[in-house]
């Protein structure tokens, strides 16, 4: 549904994330999860032999779904809390359940356990599409393993790699992160059911003191609800350190995807790589022939957005009080979950970008032959001095011809004319056949193909057998 054109709406919900992602943290995912949470409670203590019926448990899990809002807003404009503005609400709906629904729980029974669950889920999403994104570049960088292009330090020239070496290093910065989604997505725990303190105090008077009781309540509802640990201590709520870390996983995405699109942009820039680019697309409203690198650029700025955000839940969790105060709840509505729908939205884009690369070989060739006569100078430097040349003159030499052919280049804007310079001296002994002979751009690439293919084979290839389930997703809704 279209919001209004005068209403405010957020651009990654318009414009970036999925629809999958935006489900996920839905109004519709998020309360019908708090009646999850309330018929696992219901069941516990119905088990460990409080006064709930299954008949009521029955009918608490036959409404789970049907949430009627607009009495759950009626309920809310009345009593100012929303959590009980849905027990309200669900109470009507199950008149036999009503007494004992949230019994003994306090709002963060639901509202931080719904948390956690819905963060585990957006997690195990972006974590399938990481895997998409690793499928693509492995594809990519299979195919051009051996293909060599100029390696730059300080975006200087430096010594040839191959353009896919290159597409291994952006992979080995995403294989981290999904090392850190693993680890983040399996220590999750639940908060369990500790009350208004995190004393649980309330459960221990409804089982009359039983502790043991108490402990498995919190076992019980943890099963149900597809987790094995619960945490060990807490006040009302769990520690909001638990959102920074989230968000700090996410983040490194977000700088790993960034580093990718920076890369591309400059790649760009030097038409060796570009990114896909519809027949119809328009680069430029003023200069119709521009190809602008707009999906990069796209990625470089919710990337830029999510690395900021990592703010917000780490003061957050540096200025609670004590058992718990509510500065946190405004803050944490927004930070957590567009950090998703934001790392959700550069996923997305990348899958596109690495999917459609354009390789411009041609391009990339020129830029090494410019370079490589002096990539090669010291190959012909070792050939000369086995024919009996002086290592130190010959030395001296490449560095006075090599100034003048940087001259040539930088001033006159001639050809690097450095190997013909070479040829000319007599100090070498070689002949520019000879000379040119040891110009072959793959003798300089070191052990970049087979690299890849050790890097494709032992750390990739599991990767993509692990998560097969996540390439057989389709990309209907991406908004690139």
């Amino acid at each position: 549904m279209m919001m209004p054109a005068n209403c405010y709406e957020s651009p990654l919900s318009s414009r970036y994330a999925s629809g999958e992602m935006q489900y996920i943290f839905s109004p519709d995912k998020k309360f019908s999860t708090w009646r999850r949470l309330w018929v696992a409670l219901a069941r516990a203590e119905m088990e460990l032999g409080l006064p709930v019926t299954r008949e009521q448990v029955e009918e608490l899990e036959a409404h789970i779904t049907d949430i009627d809002y607009e009495k759950a807003a009626q309920w809310e404009g009345k009593l100012r809390h929303d959590v009980m503005a849905h027990v309200h609400t669900y109470g009507e709906l199950c008149p036999k359940a009503k007494p004992i629904i949230h019994l003994g729980a306090t709002s963060c029974y639901v509202g931080d356990n719904t948390d956690v669950i819905l963060m585990r889920e957006g997690l195990e999403l972006v974590r399938d599409k990481i895997v998409r994104v690793l499928a693509c570049l492995a594809e990519f960088a299979d195919k051009y393993k051996a293909l060599p292009t100029l390696g730059y330090t300080h975006f200087q020239a430096a010594q040839l790699v191959t353009v896919g070496k290159r597409a291994a290093l952006w992979m080995n910065e995403l294989l981290m992160d999904l090392e850190e989604m693993n680890y983040r997505i399996s220590t999750l725990k639940l908060l369990g059911s500790k009350g208004t303190t995190g004393t649980q105090a309330s459960f221990l008077e409804l089982f009359e003191g039983d502790h043991e009781k108490v402990k498995a309540l919190e076992k019980k509802v943890a099963k149900e609800m597809g987790f094995t640990e619960v945490v060990p201590v807490s006040g009302q709520t769990y520690s909001r350190k638990l959102d920074y870390n989230v968000v700090s996983t996410l983040a490194g995405v977000a700088q790993s995807a960034s580093k990718f699109a920076n890369d591309l942009r400059l790649l760009c820039h030097l038409k060796e790589v570009e990114e896909p680019f519809e027949k119809n697309q328009i680069g430029s409203s003023a200069m119709p022939y521009k190809r602008n690198p707009m999906r990069c650029e796209r990625i470089c700025s919710l990337a830029r957005y999510v690395i900021v955000d990592v703010g917000n839940p780490a003061i957050t969790t540096a200025t609670q009080w004590f058992e718990r105060t509510l500065d946190d709840s405004a803050n944490k509505r927004l930070s957590v979950p567009e950090a998703f729908l934001a790392v959700d939205a550069i996923l997305n884009i990348w899958v596109n970008v690495a999917s459609g690369l354009v390789v411009h070989p041609k391009v990339i060739e020129k830029h090494v032959l410019e370079e490589l006569p002096f990539m090669a100078s010291e190959n012909i430097m070792m050939a000369a001095v086995k024919r009996g040349g002086d290592r130190q003159e010959l030395h001296e030499r490449i560095r006075v011809l090599s100034q003048e052919a940087g001259y040539n280049v930088k001033e006159l804007g001639l050809p690097n004319n450095l190997i013909d310079l070479m040829a000319a001296d007599p100090s070498f002994g070689m002949t520019k056949e000879e000379m040119d002979a040891h110009l072959d751009p793959s003798a300089y690439i070191g052990r970049c193909p087979e690299q890849v293919e050790e890097f494709l084979a032992q750390e990739i290839q599991p990767v993509l057998e692990r998560y097969s389930a996540a390439l057989a997703g389709t990309f209907a809704e991406l908004k690139v």
